[in-house]
């Protein structure tokens, strides 16, 4: 059965905003340590930073101790600010107006309206995007399990020398889980080029 999918830099801007809300306020992360944390390619890390800059969900820091950290608080941030911000606003689904094609198609006067598949399609995405637009990286941080939590304080203790930030949302939701472990991603032909055409 197909399936709608995301590009994996939709995954890595996710898992590095979460991460930078941890981050304390006056801190910042290289892009060098943030794909070192992911276990992806800092180049096309890098792009992706930049174009998460460039829609202003990070900010970006100069010098030695410079790098990048969330924009704004983490409860300001929604999992469809990253998702456009990455993808762009583009509709998912287009309707290419098949039913005015082949051997006995609708005149165009009978197709003012939208018809029922590009309606239901179109509900469904309206749908996805609220959805989206109903989370905050604030609250991806609540949510996390213990294991996410303990191992990225672990590791920002490290790299900063600092007690990492909590992001708390304005109303939580659920209770944390725990997680499983997961190998590092693998970059695919179409997620290279994605990147390389930003």
């Amino acid at each position: 059965m197909g399936h709608m999918e995301l590009p994996q830099t939709v995954e890595w801007a996710l898992h590095c905003c979460w991460l930078l809300a941890l981050l304390p306020e006056d801190a910042a992360l290289p892009t060098r340590r943030l794909a070192e944390y992911h276990g992806i390619p800092e180049a096309y890390l890098a792009k992706l930073l930049k174009t998460l800059t460039r829609d202003g969900l990070l900010a970006a820091s100069p010098g030695p101790r410079g790098g990048y950290r969330l924009a704004r608080p983490a409860e300001q941030i929604t999992v469809l600010d990253v998702v456009r911000a990455v993808e762009g606003q583009h509709q998912m689904f287009r309707c290419a107006e098949i039913r005015q094609r082949g051997p006995v198609p609708l005149p165009s006067a009978q197709c003012r309206r939208p018809c029922g598949i590009a309606s239901v399609m179109h509900q469904a995405e309206r749908a996805w995007r609220d959805a989206l637009a109903a989370r905050t990286v604030a609250e991806l941080v609540t949510e996390a399990g213990t294991g996410s939590h303990a191992r990225a304080a672990r590791w920002l203790g490290e790299v900063t020398g600092r007690r990492p930030g909590t992001a708390r949302p304005s109303a939580g939701r659920g209770s944390p889980r725990t997680d499983a472990k997961t190998a590092p991603p693998k970059v695919s032909g179409s997620d290279r080029d994605r990147v390389r055409a930003r």
